[in-house]
């Protein structure tokens, strides 16, 4: 079938082994976007309900050794955060943003294995869908 200008188009499939750096490289890239600099929650959705203001103040900082720091100068927190892939693709949705507080305030509600809704240096959009109660999260990150 042509595509328009009277030639001849070619859809060619291959098959073989996926490139499993991909998803190496992009992890690599999202941890050293992650690891640089404060982050703020501008956006935390839990099953509806808009808690947000549960995080007002906090400045998030995501150390390259797995530590999460959260701090409003008063409260200081520490948690873990890590990247893992959850398949063999090399896709974002196959990327879990892992965040665990061992805490029973509102930070216990940040711990989860999200999935990757976009990342950017400057912004991080996360979902989890709950197996129990079938609710849907968001979580928000933006760079201060």
């Amino acid at each position: 079938m042509s595509g328009g200008n009277g030639g001849t188009d070619y859809l060619t499939f291959q098959t073989g082994t996926p490139d499993t750096n991909c998803s190496s490289t992009l992890i690599t890239t999202i941890q050293d976007h992650v690891a640089s600099g404060t982050w703020r929650i501008s956006s935390f959705i839990d099953s509806g309900t808009d808690e947000t203001n549960h995080f007002t103040g906090y400045s998030f900082t995501f150390n390259s050794s797995g530590v999460l720091h959260a701090e409003n100068g008063i409260n200081n927190y520490n948690g873990t955060w890590s990247i893992t892939n959850s398949n063999s693709n090399d896709d974002l949705d196959d990327l879990d943003f892992n965040i665990n507080f061992n805490l029973t305030n509102d930070f216990q509600d940040l711990n989860d294995d999200w999935d990757f809704i976009s990342q950017s240096a400057t912004k991080i959009e996360l979902i989890d869908i709950s197996g129990g109660n079938g609710g849907t999260d968001y979580l928000t990150f933006e760079k201060n």
